[in-house]
């Protein structure tokens, strides 16, 4: 198998890891508010408990907490299953459809980032999916 189908993925799996690293320092620092109202946002933000029945009632806080491990856990995945796929020589066919199906869901998230979120995790999913697309363009241009 040609090295430069490897070299993207490669590159995709360790901006995964890193995104994973940069989003996680997030759950150990404390928001600081910068004035009254960011003090107020912050405080309701923890307090104030949503009722969505069936006995749950989240704060948007823990709402927010779990929205963010499920970012984490997902680039930690797609890192993982990369690096496992890799070390273990796989068929072109079995790399190319995992390639394939990255890319259309760090695609999806690169959008939603855009629309969603700030800077920081905006480049860091678009180099994601910018690696992804260089894997898949490489994979299927030598396939």
């Amino acid at each position: 198998m040609n090295k430069r189908k490897h070299t993207w993925l490669w590159v995709a799996t360790i901006v995964q890891y890193i995104t994973a690293a940069l989003h996680s320092t997030g759950f150990f620092i404390e928001a600081i508010p910068a004035n009254d109202t960011e003090a107020q946002l912050l405080k309701l933000m923890k307090t104030y408990k949503l009722d969505l029945g069936a006995g749950f009632h989240p704060s948007m806080d823990n709402l927010f907490m779990s929205m963010s491990i499920s970012f984490t856990l997902l680039c930690i995945f797609g890192g993982i299953l990369n690096h496992f796929v890799l070390k273990g020589k796989p068929e072109i066919s079995l790399l190319k459809g995992l390639v394939v199906i990255e890319t259309i869901i760090f695609g999806l998230v690169f959008v939603t980032m855009v629309a969603l979120t700030f800077l920081i995790p905006i480049i860091c999913t678009g180099l994601i999916f910018l690696a992804l697309l260089g894997s898949l363009l490489s994979i299927r241009t030598n396939a």
